[in-house]
């Protein structure tokens, strides 16, 4: 019997606490002590609140809906797909898809949920073409669906791709991206039991053409939790903590290129569109170091420090609705499963390189917060799943809406790395004089062992002074000197920063992970 096969919601049960034992050794070896007492408490007194004074400061600004779920439905939402006439296709864990009415009322509360398949295998991506064709990334392949005889149901499950392996492993995760700019879907692999490459082309990011064509793309992958493109149509792909991953990270998908973990290098004899292997790792170097010896390597682009802003970087949606999501166009929200929470993301590209900042953004979230979906009219949609490593939201399954309420939270907008510090944009005018006192921000920076054991503590820290803070004229902006470390992640917060209005900032914090410094200036 299939892991994910799905005749009644008892074996629904009986097939997820299943998967919960299977996991449970992997749990606690990635679990801090701080989220195991977190997470044994949650059980004792059946699920933790998802209110915190924090989350009732961020609902002002982002208010949070949870659309009701029907009794017998246990949607761990893999994959989020906006369908026309305002409707949702969501996926589940356990194989399933289903079309979603009234998830965009103001107040959802009359939702119907229509099953339109079932019987795949754990889909974590999702994508239409517009004409009623769903395609489904699920563990073995990409699938075409469609419902030919127009009763709501798929009769039509056509492969489009299996050219990767799979054995049964729990951990053994697809997830898919929509088309590219080619037109091509991504598909990043986990690897076999978290640390191992032992069925094909596990631990890589494939390519599946328009025809149905595979290419293998980019090695080093170690357990994807989301992908997706930025505002650019660039390709990125959420990696978690473990071998040769000191933190969760966001990393630039790049043709060729090789982003860190070298287990899956045996496959490169089957990659026949690209050269041999690179050069192995050192473990126990650093980033920066590793990446001077070798040439395919494509440093990450985001660092989320572990138990700072999460512990499982998740799904990946882009702000593309030009302002109907508030003041973030262009900046991505990336999703932390164990922490139930969506993060911030600013990138920029310095030297031709990928690099930039992520930022808290809304907590209090329902379950584990694991596939987000932006729609056109400023919706963010967040499902939800607890199985596998437990989640602070408390519940087993959510699906749940962010919209804006209009209202402008005072934030850091960006932070730019200059060549002698970085310059800060914020979404509101400072106070000249507490933005412009270096006192009210306190700086340090650290790195991660580049290793092949699991996880990394932080290492090589300093804490350089600010030097300076320099206020624009419009009071929109501030440069800080300070010193910049490359392959350091440079942790920044801002205590004393107020608004004009005297407000302060409503995440005074900001992590930027720098691979280059920038020329200098003229």
């Amino acid at each position: 019997m299939s892991e994910f096969w799905k005749p009644s919601l008892s074996t629904n049960l009986y097939v997820r606490w299943r998967s919960q034992l299977r996991t449970w050794a992997s749990f606690w070896r990635k679990a801090s002590s701080s989220i195991l007492v977190l997470f044994g408490a949650s059980i004792l007194l059946g699920g933790l609140a998802s209110a915190s004074p924090q989350s009732d400061r961020e609902a002002r600004y982002y208010p949070l809906a949870t659309l009701p779920i029907p009794p017998g439905i246990v949607l761990e939402a893999g994959a989020i797909q906006v369908l026309p006439g305002s409707k949702l296709a969501v996926s589940t864990r356990l194989g399933d898809i289903y079309i979603v009415d009234g998830a965009f009322a103001n107040s959802p509360t009359n939702v119907t949920f229509k099953r339109f398949a079932s019987g795949l295998h754990e889909v974590l991506g999702l994508w239409t073409s517009g004409d009623g064709t769903i395609y489904a990334t699920q563990r073995g392949e990409v699938t075409r669906l469609k419902d030919t005889d127009a009763d709501g149901r798929a009769d039509l499950f056509e492969t489009v791709a299996d050219g990767w392996g799979i054995n049964g492993d729990y951990h053994e995760y697809a997830f898919g991206s929509k088309p590219d700019r080619d037109g091509n879907i991504w598909v990043v692999l986990c690897l076999t039991g978290s640390f191992n490459s032992e069925s094909k082309f596990r631990g890589w990011a494939l390519r599946v053409t328009p025809d149905g064509r595979v290419i293998p793309t980019t090695s080093g992958l170690r357990s994807p939790g989301g992908v997706a493109t930025n505002y650019l149509g660039d390709m990125f792909y959420t990696d978690n903590q473990g071998p040769w991953n000191g933190t969760c990270w966001l990393k630039p998908l790049v043709p060729g290129g090789f982003v860190g973990h070298p287990g899956g290098f045996g496959w490169y004899a089957q990659a026949t569109n690209l050269g041999g292997a690179p050069k192995e790792p050192l473990s126990g170097s650093r980033i920066a170091v590793e990446r001077a010896k070798i040439p395919e390597f494509v440093p990450p682009a985001i660092a989320f420090p572990y138990n700072k802003m999460g512990q499982s970087a998740s799904g990946i949606a882009n702000d593309y609705t030009a302002g109907k999501f508030g003041p973030f166009t262009n900046q991505l929200f990336v999703g932390d499963q164990t922490w139930s929470t969506v993060m911030r993301v600013f990138l920029e590209r310095v030297n031709g390189v990928y690099q930039g900042a992520c930022f808290p953004f809304r907590e209090g979230l329902a379950s584990g917060s694991l596939s987000l979906e932006m729609a056109p009219d400023g919706s963010l949609f967040v499902g939800g799943t607890d199985r596998g490593w437990g989640a602070r939201g408390g519940k087993p399954f959510a699906l749940e809406r962010l919209r804006w309420s209009g209202q402008t939270p005072f934030e850091i907008h960006e932070m730019r790395a200059r060549p002698d510090g970085f310059e800060l944009t914020f979404t509101e005018p400072v106070d000249v004089a507490s933005a412009g006192s270096p006192s009210s921000y306190q700086f340090e920076d650290y790195t991660y062992i580049y290793q092949a054991s699991y996880g990394s503590p932080e290492v090589d820290g300093a804490k350089p002074p600010i030097e300076s803070a320099k206020v624009s004229s419009d009071a929109k902006s501030v440069q800080l000197k300070v010193k910049l470390t490359p392959g350091h992640l440079h942790e920044l917060k801002l205590p004393g920063v107020r608004s004009a209005s005297g407000e302060p900032l409503l995440h005074p914090v900001g992590y930027y992970w720098l691979n280059e410094i920038p020329a200098k200036l003229p």
